[in-house]
């Protein structure tokens, strides 16, 4: 991020602090369907990576298989992106990130891409803190191949040919807070204001920040009996506060009554404001967050806000002690080691 602030350019339209307009934030036109809740969140990154001043040439695009693996080329169209193999994407950010700890990284992922054929690299992500932003846009079903359940799909679903789902489902949040995330929250793809705050935190998070975020899909689970339909969730998403994000270099004055709201200094000194609903809700009780997921679970409610924040548990750059420069760009007379520390290796190994 950066703080520079820019004169007003001569046409008088909204710029950033990098001087830049909205819509050089914008990728190219997406091709999923009309409506898909999927097109709403690259909305919503848009506007926080527009507004937290975010040069796109230090953001690492990355994602996996799926409808959802295709949005990164709708967003930041001038920053690099890699799209992996099937379930595949937690292993390429994690090259990247420790390759060029400069960077922003940002992984979009879906259910199934997540939920199934990647589940094993996203537990492992998660229990490595890698700095980064991991998104799941979550529609419970397999878009590409029909509309099949996913691992999230909960027990009851029906799908649009009828059939009911049988099979338990993965809460990705529960099991992300669980295996060592230090920032998890869930949203809903049609809630803008709540969506448009977690993920300028998301972006100030110093370590991993997974975002579960239900996006209907409109072809194959938006109808009566999906629990991941738009008007399911209008019905039962229940939020735990209200969220408001208030960036390091702006200033900080509000008047509010004791006990109505709580605050959570990010590493970069910007505060993460949640203001408390229907509950008392400390971001930072993990125990409490986890306690919360299962009963909001039985009572069929969908739990949406940030549920968990650790801003002091070291990322896995921080672990392994990584020199202050980019791995990529130090000389070979660093990485590479001379021949007589090769030659001795080689005599201890016979």
């Amino acid at each position: 991020m950066s703080t520079t602030v820019a004169a007003p350019p001569p046409s008088g339209k909204k710029v950033n602090r990098l001087g830049l307009e909205l819509p050089v934030y914008r990728g190219s036109k997406t091709t999923l369907c009309a409506g898909c809740g999927h097109n709403a969140i690259t909305e919503r990154i848009i506007d926080a990576f527009f507004e937290m001043n975010v040069d796109q040439y230090n953001v690492a695009k990355l994602s996996g298989i799926g409808c959802s693996s295709k949005a990164p080329a709708y967003f930041l169209g001038q920053s690099h992106g890699f799209n992996g193999c099937h379930g595949r994407m937690p292993p390429v950010a994690t090259g990247a990130v420790l390759a060029n700890r400069d960077l922003i990284a940002i992984g979009i992922s879906g259910d199934g891409d997540t939920a199934s054929i990647g589940m094993g690299h996203f537990i492992h992500l998660m229990r490595r803190n890698l700095p980064m932003i991991y998104i799941i846009e979550n529609n419970g079903v397999y878009g590409l191949t029909k509309g099949q359940f996913s691992a999230t799909a909960d027990v009851g679903s029906k799908l649009k040919t009828g059939v009911i789902n049988d099979l338990p489902p993965i809460d990705t949040c529960a099991l992300a807070i669980e295996l060592g995330a230090t920032f998890v929250a869930r949203s809903f793809s049609g809630d803008k204001a709540q969506l448009h705050a977690i993920l300028k935190a998301a972006i100030a998070h110093k370590g991993l920040a997974m975002l579960d975020i239900i996006s209907p899909c409109t072809t194959f689970n938006d109808h009566v009996g999906s629990t991941k339909s738009y008007g399911y969730m209008k019905d039962h998403e229940e939020p735990i506060h209200g969220v408001e994000f208030v960036p390091f270099f702006e200033d900080i004055a509000i008047e509010y009554d004791e006990g109505t709201e709580t605050d959570v200094k990010m590493f970069d000194g910007s505060t993460l404001r949640l203001k408390k609903l229907s509950r008392d809700w400390n971001p930072t009780d993990r125990i409490a967050s986890m306690k919360a997921l299962h009963e909001s679970a039985g009572d069929q409610k969908v739990l949406t806000g940030v549920l968990y924040v650790d801003e002091t548990k070291p990322t896995l750059v921080d672990m392994l002690n990584l020199v202050d420069q980019p791995l990529w760009n130090l000389p070979l007379s660093v990485t590479r080691p001379p021949k007589e520390v090769l030659d001795t290796v080689m005599e201890e190994l016979q």
